[in-house]
């Protein structure tokens, strides 16, 4: 069967969701539902499919309501002899305060500061969860959670201390009769603090930002550290638990590992989970597990041979054998992996000859490499799809002195000495450097090598037994290889010889000063992105002025900057500072920013000194963050540079008019926005791709804020935050101004000689197009939900990711050395 993957964004709209079913079944073969939580794992949206008869990926709608709901489907566990965690149910906003009371007793708990988790009955990616301590916290926190609308029912836990988070995804291998589930590697989630330079939280859990931002404060492992006995008992429990529940195809189950189980826990008398390392308990269910680019189906099933594509085709080939229209089709082979099922499964893939060789580096020591891992990562797999292509993925690991990070004045010998790790596909699917890097080390490691090559191998020889009877399934496609380390200066003389060409996704530090291009062209290996004096004098925002400010009689105009030590901040009374610069920036707010950072790190909005005085204070005391609305004027989250900048730029803080963005909200023109155009400026940033001297400009994207004045990290780079409008709406800016603007913002592009692509973030006037430089990025941000790939997707033609991607590669290799 061949499989065509159509996404529902090619897409019209309609007015029912009877007539979105009615479409689907007259136009697929079958949806593979990525709904997470309400409606999309609570049988909503399987109801739906199963009314209109259309075939879908996944559990039935019944069994889809009773695991989502985890009151139920605790009691259900409860029911097969899995130990279980002791919870209470608040319906309401009358839930009776003795009942509660009691049951804290009950489970040796103080009413007034016993500690519990409170939850929605119902709901996905951890969001609503919360600690508590007491009886009135509880249903305090349980009462937000209703009134905030996730959730009409609320779960309050024993909160597990001393316990080890686990997660395992099951694929299901057996027949259309007979299921036979599979439970893959499991990961171990280790929240992680750094003592006083961090936030560490008593009440810590595995919250939604740190599921699915790049965060120092949770790291996996795969497998857990865990015993031998336990990794195979929650195999076991994990494929026990997804057949007695009846669900299909695939499914994520997480829980607890306690070593000493201290607190009473539920169970029936034949206790599933109780072992001589402790007792292991599943908490929830997940229905449709995490689909980005790392969640930790990939990871898994990396771990035992699936790519990307293998482990989908593998679900929705197993998924069509329900049906008896599709089944037939579906036994034909998919044509997955390009391996045969006689090939050995541990022998790399082969590459043809003629394969254009692409390095593809990422990561570094500044404090944007978890960005830069996101970028390189997405890249990497974009460019996996392009038959012509060997891609080989490569980590640039910090230096040993934090001190020298990105300094333009590193010796060369010590630049040359840099670590570089090529890595196979498994170890690429992590969230931070730090864990790549981890990852790399363990991989390694003699014992815990052989350890995972075994399980690796149990794993593999579970799932050949069943899918061996399936004709789609040709074999895995990712072999059991280690990564290989190399100093920088090996690693560009095999690039070298490779006649290879380098994908630079290093965002700051020598990725983007212009250090590594240097280093390249001095070897002729071509590379993405601008060259070495352009990338020099981008990353220094106060040269990006100097070069264009000749260009104010054309319509770009630059901020003033006054530039400051870092020590000199400390040393000089904080008033006397906050004068000196209200008056020779002549404003009243001030914007304050790292000399040479992007992605919004260490960017923040000062009202008043006081502002200033705890900013210093977060740099002379290396915080990694500064918390929510710590200053004067409301904000999120500030990531900070680790390790702290020696200089920051001060400028006046220029004010745009507040962008609403809202489904309830509509203005004259129909959109769902509300915008006021008192000031007449915008805020912009707007992707420039082509050749040096003929730069083109794409469309640019009007940047909206959510919380506070400074696009938070979530905002740039995290699928599902932040609001970007490409092309700016006409109700906002006309079509003139918009040319103009592009006009500018080529013009900036030439001047500042850039070739390949480079992202330009500025404020523009609306009525004349005129525009305020911010800075260049060099290497900007590349990840799935970058505005690089709005605006490329808005010119005409579409360009597709990969296409875009391959676009920029192919200029690389078109440069002039």
């Amino acid at each position: 069967m061949h499989m065509q993957f159509l996404p529902l964004s090619l897409a019209q709209s309609f007015p029912t969701l009877a007539d979105l079913a009615e479409h689907l079944a007259a136009v697929v073969d079958i949806v593979f539902p990525v709904i997470h939580g309400r409606f999309g794992e609570d049988g909503g949206i399987q109801e739906l499919l199963e009314k209109y008869n259309v075939p879908f990926v996944g559990t039935g709608s019944s069994d889809c309501r009773q695991a989502f709901d985890k009151y139920k489907a605790s009691s259900e566990l409860r029911k097969h002899g899995f130990v279980t965690v002791p919870s209470f149910l608040v319906e309401g906003y009358e839930t009776n305060r003795h009942e509660l009371s009691e049951w804290f007793k009950k489970h040796q708990l103080d009413p007034d500061v016993g500690k519990v988790v409170v939850k929605p009955t119902r709901g996905g990616s951890s969001i609503g969860v919360t600690v508590a301590y007491g009886v009135t916290d509880s249903l305090v926190k349980a009462n937000e959670i209703m009134s905030e609308g996730i959730d009409d029912k609320v779960l309050v836990e024993i909160f597990l201390e001393g316990g080890k988070e686990f997660t395992a995804i099951v694929l299901d291998v057996g027949s259309s009769s007979d299921s036979c589930p599979v439970a893959l590697l499991p990961t171990e989630v280790e929240l992680q603090f750094f003592g006083a330079n961090d936030l560490k939280e008593n009440d810590a859990i595995f919250n939604y930002r740190r599921k699915y931002l790049p965060t120092q404060q949770v790291a996996y492992h795969t497998p857990p550290r865990f015993p031998l006995d336990v990794i195979e008992n929650i195999r076991k429990g994990a494929s026990v638990l997804f057949q007695r529940l009846c669900l299909q195809d695939f499914a994520r189950i997480d829980g607890w590992f306690l070593p000493d189980s201290g607190c009473k826990l539920s169970s029936s008398e034949n206790e599933f989970g109780r072992s001589e390392s402790g007792t292991i308990i599943f908490t929830d269910i997940n229905m449709i597990s995490g689909m980005e680019q790392t969640s930790f189906l990939f990871q898994q099933a990396s771990k035992v041979g699936f790519s990307h594509t293998n482990i989908l085709r593998s679900i929705v080939h197993h998924a069509c054998l329900r049906f008896p229209n599709l089944a037939s089709a579906s036994s034909i082979s998919g044509q997955i992996p390009r391996r045969s099922k006689s090939s050995e499964i541990n022998k790399p893939l082969p590459h043809r000859e003629g394969d254009r060789k692409v390095f593809v580096i990422f990561g570094g020591d500044t404090s944007e490499r978890q960005v830069s891992l996101m970028s390189g990562t997405n890249v990497w797999l974009n460019l996996l799809g392009f038959r012509d292509l060997e891609v080989t993925p490569c980590l640039l690991s910090s230096t040993s002195d934090p001190a020298s990070s990105g300094s333009m004045e590193m010796k060369v010998d010590d630049v040359w000495n840099r670590t570089v790790w090529s890595l196979p596909y498994s170890l690429v699917l992590r969230h931070t450097t730090e864990e790549v890097l981890e990852a790399c080390t363990e991989a390694i490691e003699p014992n815990r090598a052989a350890l995972t090559s075994d399980l690796r191998k149990k794993v593999m020889n579970d799932l050949t037994e069943g899918l061996k009877d399936h004709n789609w399934f040709t074999g895995f496609d990712i072999a059991d290889e280690l990564p290989k380390k190399f100093s920088l200066r090996q690693w560009i003389k095999l690039v070298k010889e490779a006649n290879g060409t380098v994908f630079i996704a290093v965002h700051g530090g020598i990725g983007e000063d212009g250090t590594l291009q240097s280093l390249l062209e001095a070897e002729g290996v071509p590379h993405t992105g601008p060259g070495a004096l352009a990338s020099r004098i981008c990353m220094d925002k106060v040269a990006t002025s100097v070069a264009v400010k000749h260009l104010a009689s054309s319509g770009i105009l630059t901020i003033n900057k006054e530039v400051w030590r870092k020590e000199d901040l400390s040393n000089k009374h904080i008033n006397d500072i906050w004068h000196d610069l209200t008056e020779k920036l002549q404003c009243e707010t001030l914007c304050i920013k790292p000399a040479k950072d992007g992605c919004s790190t260490g960017v923040a909005r000062l009202c008043c000194s006081n502002d200033l005085v705890i900013y210093i204070k977060a740099l002379e005391e290396c915080l990694l963050r500064i918390p929510p609305n710590s200053l004067s004027k409301a904000h999120g989250m500030i990531e900070m540079p680790n390790p702290p900048p020696e200089h920051l730029i001060f400028e006046p803080f220029i004010e745009t008019d507040e962008i609403i963005v809202s489904s309830k909200t509509k203005n004259e023109m129909g959109h769902g926005f509300l915008w006021k155009g008192h000031s007449r400026w915008v805020e912009i940033t707007v992707g420039v791709i082509g050749n040096r001297g003929s730069m083109h400009s794409l469309s640019p994207s009007v940047t909206v804020k959510e919380s506070g004045d400074i696009l938070s990290l979530e905002e740039k780079f995290q699928g599902g935050t932040g609001i970007n409008l490409t092309p700016p709406p006409l109700s906002i800016m006309s079509e003139k101004a918009l040319q103009n603007c592009k006009h500018h913002i080529e013009l900036i592009a030439n001047t500042l000689q850039l070739e390949g692509f480079s992202r330009i973030d500025a404020f523009v006037n609306v009525d004349s197009g005129e525009v305020l430089i911010i800075e260049v990025n060099t290497v900007p941000g590349m990840t799935p939900s970058t505005v690089l790939v709005h605006q490329a997707l808005a010119e005409q033609p579409p360009l597709y990711p990969h296409q875009f991607f391959r676009t920029l590669l192919d200029l690389a290799s078109e440069r002039s050395m």
